[in-house]
């Protein structure tokens, strides 16, 4: 199944997928307990690389909106995210990786964006999480080309995509507002290793 077909009802990818180490799975609002717990544990660590969030942000009901809109735009083949958790303790959400604004034919491309809890970094966790989405883009979604932007101070980030492969394309300056300044982002790219194209 991919992208090139009109989504109406189930997903457009499984819900689970498993690698080695981790269960990457799309969650829904019953998931809100968990969600919130993850992100209040890491709130510091995300704001440094996060737009301003609203208050209500770190609210049961603003998660729980949050995950229904995340898994209606899943139907839609519209952004995909997965939540990752460790095999040995499936409870606890150590991280995330989201296919943003996934775009059809002719452009057929999505932005790839991550972030894991401090906990649980620096431990190739992020990498073979990543790696695994990548493989649902290229094949479970078809698509041609999977593009990231990084903050150029954000180095274990960057050290991430060029190991999986990522080229640098260049700095998109002042592009993104992020705690209220604009902030210059450095711009990777992947193509598809598997299309005959």
């Amino acid at each position: 199944m991919n992208c090139n077909n009109h989504i109406t009802g189930s997903l457009p990818v499984h819900t689970m997928y498993t690698t080695d180490r981790l269960i990457l799975k799309i969650l829904t609002p019953d998931d809100t307990n968990e969600v919130l717990a993850f992100q209040c544990r890491n709130r510091e660590l995300f704001e440094r690389y996060e737009p301003t969030r609203p208050p209500y942000f770190l609210t049961p009901a603003h998660q729980q909106a949050i995950l229904k809109c995340e898994y209606d735009l899943a139907r839609k083949c519209a952004s995909i995210r997965f939540y990752v958790f460790l095999k040995t303790n499936p409870r606890i959400i150590i991280g995330t990786v989201c296919l943003h604004d996934i775009l059809r034919m002719p452009y057929c491309c999505s932005e790839i964006g991550y972030k894991f809890d401090a906990a649980f970094q620096h431990q190739g966790y992020a990498r073979e999480a990543v790696a695994k989405v990548l493989n649902i883009a290229f094949t479970d979604l078809s698509l041609h080309r999977v593009f990231a932007r990084v903050m150029p101070e954000n180095t274990p980030s960057l050290r991430l995509l060029e190991v999986i492969g990522f080229t640098c394309e260049g700095t998109e300056y002042a592009c993104t507002q992020i705690q209220g300044k604009w902030e210059d982002h450095i711009r990777y790219a992947l193509l598809n290793p598997y299309s005959s194209i």
